[in-house]
C-alpha cells in the first residue's frame, strides 16, 4: 500500500510538472517579441525599434509606409485582443463570441449604424491620400502580425476566430468614439420623460433655457412604452459598455500657458483627457521617426494617427467639446402604411435594411432596421419592447462629411497656427476641443466640430416633434463661428468642459460638465506673478478641491442645522461644515457628502421618474446642475408633502436622506465613522472584459487603488451619482506636460502599462506610479532612448 501510495504520489507530481511546463510553453508562445530580429512583409528597408523602460517603442524608418507598418505591428503585439473587442463593439458582432447576454448591445449598435456607415464612407475616401496610405500601411503591420502569430490568450478562452482588420473596421471604431460620450441618449429621454409624467415645473431645477411656447406646444409626449423603450437604451449606452470595460469618453482638462507665464519662457501645455478605466488602458504610446517626421503620440486603437502628440517643436492635447450633435425624433407612422412618416406635410418612405446577427450557442437573429430622413429608427432595436412612436437618431456624425483621418494626420504635423487651425476645422463629429501650443511662442484653442443650425424656437434637450419643422436641419455654420482663441492677452487656455462662448453669438447647445472644475483651473493659472512649470503643472493636474461643493453647502448645511439633534449626527455635520471641498483619501467628509448627495436624489427621485430612469438620470451631467438648485428651492415641487408636522417639505427630505445615509454608511463601511475615510470607500479598479467574474477578476483586473480626487475636481477620478462605496470609473486616461523649452523632458504616465498581454512585464506597471501621482519621463531625444533602451528588435523586409 504505502509503495502504491508513494508510486501515485510521484506520478502525481510528474504529472503537475508537465502540466506547469505546458503551460509555461504555452503562455511562452503569447509572449510579445521586443528584442532579436522579425520579417515584414512589404517594407522597403530595415526599420528599428528601441523599447524604453516602460515598453514604449520608439520606431525609426525610412519613409512613412514602413514607419506605420511597423506601428501596426508592435501595437498589434500588445493590444490585439483591445482590437478584436472594439471593432466587435462598434460592428454589433459581441454576441458571436460571448453569447446571448450581449444580444441587445449588439442590437443597438446595428441600429446606430456604424457599419453600414463605414462601408459607405470607405467608398468615397480618396485611396492615394497619405491618410489613407499611411492607415492601410498600418492595417496591414497588424495583419501580418496576427496571422503570423498565436492568437492571444483571450482569444483561445473566447474561441474568437481570427479576421483581418479593414479600413471600415477603423471607420466604425471612430464612430463608436463618438457615440461613447454622447450624453444625448442619457439625457434627452430623462427630461422627455420628467416633463411628460410630472410637468414643466419640475425641468425647473435642471438649468435649462426652458421655452414653454417652443418646446411644450410642438414636442410631442410619449406613451409609457415609448418610454420604456428609450429607457433600455439609455442603460445599454452606459452599462454594456462599462460592463464590456472598453474606453469610454467622458471629459477632460487641458491647458496651455504662454511663455510670458512660464518660468522657461517657453509655452508649457498640459493635458488629461478623461476616459473610462480599463485593462488595457486606453492610450498606447509610441515615437515615431521618419526623414522630415518625428511625432511622441499617443494613439487609440485601430488608428495610424496619435489623438495626444508633441516633438520639438509643437504639440497638442484634446478635450471633449460636450456639444449636442444628437436629436432624438419622434416619428409619425402612416396608420395605413407602416414603412411612411409624416415629413414637410406628406408621407415619405422610410429606407430599411436587412442584418444578421450571429449569436453564439443560439439560432441567428434577423434584424430589419428602418431610416427615416432624420436618421435610423433607434428603437427598432427593441421590437418586443416597440411603443407606439417610432424614435429617429439624427447624429452629425453620420450626416457631415467627417475627413477625421486628413484632420489628424494633418495635425500630426501642424507646427504652425495656421496649419493647426485647418487641422482641426476638418473635425466633424465627436466634438473635440483642440488645446495646441508651438516652441515659437503660439497658443490657441479650437472648438472643432460641425455646428448645426436648428430652429431658434426649439430645445434640444427634448425630443423633437418629427412632424414639424422643430426637427429641421438647415445646415451647419461656418468653422469660425466655433468658439476658439488664438494667442489671447490673459497668456494662457483653460478648457475643461464647460460651455465655451462663440465669437459671432452662435449658440452651442450641449450637455457640459460642472463649471466649477474650469473655474478652479482658471483660477490657480490666473494667480498674478506665477511662473509655470512642469512641477507646479503636476501639483494643478492632481489638485482636488472643488468650488461645487461650497455651493451646495450653502443651502444645505442650513437645512441640517435646524434638523439634527442627536450629539453623533452633530458631530458629523460639523465635520461637514468645516469642509473645503478638498477630495483626499484621509478625510471624512468626502464620503459623508457624497453619500448624502446621492441619497438626498434619490429620495426626492427615484418614486418620481422610476428605478430605470433613476438610474439613467444619475449618469447624466444635469443632475449635477440639479442638485444646488434643488437645495435652494424651498417651494420646488420635488420636495413633494411633508407628513411631519415639525418640518416643512424639504426639512423632511433632508433629514430622512441624512439618516439613510448614515444608515448606508454603517452597513457597508462599519458603525465606526473614523473609518469612512475617502480612500477606504473611494478604489480605482482596473477591469479586463474577462474580469468581470470570479476568479478571472484575480488574474485580469487591476488593483482596487485608494486614489483622492472625485467628482468634478481637476484630479477627476470619479464615476457616476451612486452610494457608497464608489469605484471609479472613469479620469485621467493619461497626464502629460510638455514645457517646449526642452521637450526631451516632457512628463507623462499610463494608468496600467503599455501592454494588453497577461504577465507581460508592462501589463501593470505603471498602476502604481498613477495611482500615487508620480510622472515619468517620455523620451525623445536620441541619445536619452538609447541610453534608457530595455531592448531592440529589428524588423526586416521579407
Amino acid at each position: 500500500m504505502k509503495r502504491f501510495l508513494k508510486r501515485s504520489a510521484i506520478a502525481l507530481l510528474v504529472l503537475l510538472v508537465c502540466v506547469f511546463l505546458a503551460l509555461g510553453w504555452y503562455l511562452r508562445t503569447k509572449k510579445v517579441q521586443r528584442d532579436g530580429n522579425a520579417s515584414l512583409a512589404g517594407l522597403t528597408a530595415q526599420v528599428q525599434v528601441s523599447y524604453d523602460e516602460r515598453g514604449v517603442p520608439h520606431i525609426q524608418a525610412q519613409n512613412e509606409a514602413d514607419l506605420y507598418r511597423a506601428l501596426g505591428y508592435v501595437h498589434a503585439q500588445d493590444r490585439l485582443f483591445q482590437m478584436e473587442m472594439v471593432r466587435r463593439l462598434a460592428s454589433g458582432e459581441l454576441s458571436q463570441i460571448l453569447g446571448p447576454k450581449l444580444v441587445d448591445m449588439d442590437r443597438l449598435f446595428r441600429t446606430l449604424g456604424l457599419r453600414a456607415f463605414a462601408k459607405d464612407y470607405v467608398v468615397k475616401m480618396d485611396k492615394n491620400s497619405a491618410s489613407s496610405q499611411a492607415l492601410n500601411a498600418y492595417l496591414d503591420g497588424i495583419n501580418q502580425y496576427q496571422s503570423n502569430h498565436p492568437a492571444p490568450l483571450e482569444f483561445d478562452l473566447l474561441h474568437i476566430p481570427k479576421r483581418p482588420f479593414t479600413v471600415e473596421d477603423t471607420i466604425a471604431v471612430s464612430g463608436y468614439m463618438a457615440y461613447s460620450f454622447a450624453a444625448a441618449f442619457r439625457t434627452e429621454p430623462a427630461l422627455t420623460a420628467i416633463r411628460d409624467k410630472l410637468g414643466a415645473d419640475y425641468l425647473k431645477i435642471f438649468d435649462l433655457d426652458w421655452h414653454p411656447a417652443g418646446v411644450l406646444q410642438t414636442s410631442p409626449a410619449l406613451a409609457a412604452n415609448d418610454r420604456m423603450t428609450l429607457d433600455k437604451i439609455a442603460q445599454l449606452s452606459q452599462e454594456g459598455i462599462e460592463q464590456l470595460a472598453v474606453p469610454q469618453l467622458e471629459g477632460s482638462n487641458a491647458w496651455v500657458v504662454s511663455g510670458a507665464h512660464t518660468a522657461s519662457g517657453k509655452p508649457l501645455l498640459a493635458g488629461d483627457p478623461h476616459i473610462a478605466y480599463s485593462a488595457p488602458a486606453v492610450w498606447y504610446e509610441a515615437q515615431l521617426s521618419s526623414p522630415g517626421f518625428e511625432l511622441y503620440g499617443h494613439f487609440q486603437v485601430l488608428n495610424p494617427m496619435a489623438l495626444l502628440g508633441h516633438n520639438q517643436q509643437f504639440g497638442w492635447s484634446l478635450t471633449m467639446f460636450q456639444n449636442d450633435d444628437i436629436d432624438l425624433v419622434a416619428e409619425k407612422v402612416n396608420p395605413q402604411n407602416p414603412n411612411q412618416v409624416w415629413v414637410h406635410n406628406q408621407w415619405v418612405e422610410m429606407s430599411s435594411r436587412e442584418e444578421i446577427i450571429q449569436v453564439k450557442g443560439a439560432a441567428p437573429i434577423k434584424l430589419v432596421l428602418r431610416k427615416s430622413p432624420h436618421g435610423p429608427i433607434i428603437t427598432d432595436a427593441f421590437k418586443d419592447n416597440y411603443g407606439e412612436t417610432p424614435i429617429a437618431m439624427w447624429w452629425t456624425f453620420l450626416e457631415a462629411d467627417n475627413p477625421v483621418l486628413d484632420a489628424f494626420y494633418e495635425l500630426n504635423r501642424a507646427d504652425t497656427l495656421a496649419k493647426a487651425r485647418t487641422a482641426a476645422s476638418k473635425i466633424s463629429a465627436p466634438g473635440l476641443n483642440v488645446v495646441w501650443a508651438n516652441a515659437k511662442g503660439d497658443i490657441a484653442w479650437w472648438a472643432a466640430a460641425k455646428l448645426v443650425k436648428r430652429p431658434a424656437t426649439i430645445n434640444p434637450s427634448f425630443i423633437l416633434d418629427g412632424t414639424s419643422a422643430d426637427a429641421d436641419k438647415s445646415a451647419f455654420y461656418d468653422f469660425a463661428d466655433n468658439p476658439h482663441e488664438e494667442n489671447p492677452a490673459r497668456g494662457y487656455i483653460v478648457s475643461a468642459n464647460f460651455q465655451p462662448v462663440s465669437p459671432n453669438g452662435v449658440p452651442v447647445p450641449g450637455y457640459y460638465n460642472l463649471y466649477d472644475r474650469g473655474q478652479r483651473l482658471d483660477y490657480l493659472l490666473g494667480q498674478p506673478g506665477m511662473k509655470w512649470d512642469t512641477k507646479n503643472s503636476q501639483a494643478l493636474q492632481l489638485d482636488v478641491q472643488t468650488g461645487y461643493v461650497p455651493r451646495v453647502l450653502q443651502s444645505l448645511l442650513p437645512v441640517l442645522r435646524q434638523v439634527l439633534v442627536a450629539p453623533e449626527d452633530k458631530r458629523l455635520f460639523d465635520i461637514l461644515s468645516k469642509w473645503d471641498g478638498n477630495y483626499q483619501t484621509n478625510s471624512i467628509a468626502p464620503t459623508l457628502f457624497s453619500q448624502v448627495i446621492y441619497q438626498l436624489a434619490h429620495n426626492v427621485m427615484a418614486d418620481k421618474v422610476g428605478t430605470v430612469q433613476f438610474q439613467n438620470l444619475l449618469r447624466t451631467r444635469v443632475l449635477d446642475f440639479a442638485i444646488p438648485r434643488l437645495l435652494a428651492d424651498q417651494q420646488s415641487p420635488w420636495w413633494g408633502v411633508s407628513s411631519d408636522p415639525k418640518f416643512d417639505a424639504r426639512q423632511a427630505v433632508v433629514l430622512g436622506a441624512w439618516n439613510d445615509s448614515l444608515t448606508h454608511l454603517r452597513q457597508t463601511l462599519g458603525t465606526d465613522s473614523a473609518q469612512w475615510m475617502w480612500g477606504q470607500a473611494h478604489t480605482l479598479t482596473h477591469r479586463h472584459p474577462l474580469g468581470q467574474q470570479a476568479p478571472l477578476d484575480k488574474l485580469f483586473n487591476i488593483g482596487p487603488f485608494a486614489v483622492p480626487g472625485g467628482r468634478e475636481v481637476p484630479n477627476n477620478l470619479s464615476g457616476p451619482i451612486g452610494p457608497a462605496p464608489w469605484n471609479v470609473a472613469y479620469g485621467p486616461s493619461t497626464r502629460r506636460l510638455i514645457d517646449f523649452a526642452d521637450t526631451s523632458k516632457a512628463l507623462g504616465i499610463n494608468p496600467v502599462g503599455q501592454s494588453g498581454v497577461l504577465f507581460d512585464a508592462h501589463y501593470n506597471d505603471q498602476a502604481k506610479l498613477f495611482a500615487n501621482g508620480i510622472y515619468v519621463n517620455e523620451h525623445t531625444d536620441n541619445a536619452d532612448v538609447q541610453a534608457h533602451a530595455h531592448a531592440h528588435l529589428v524588423l526586416q523586409p521579407s
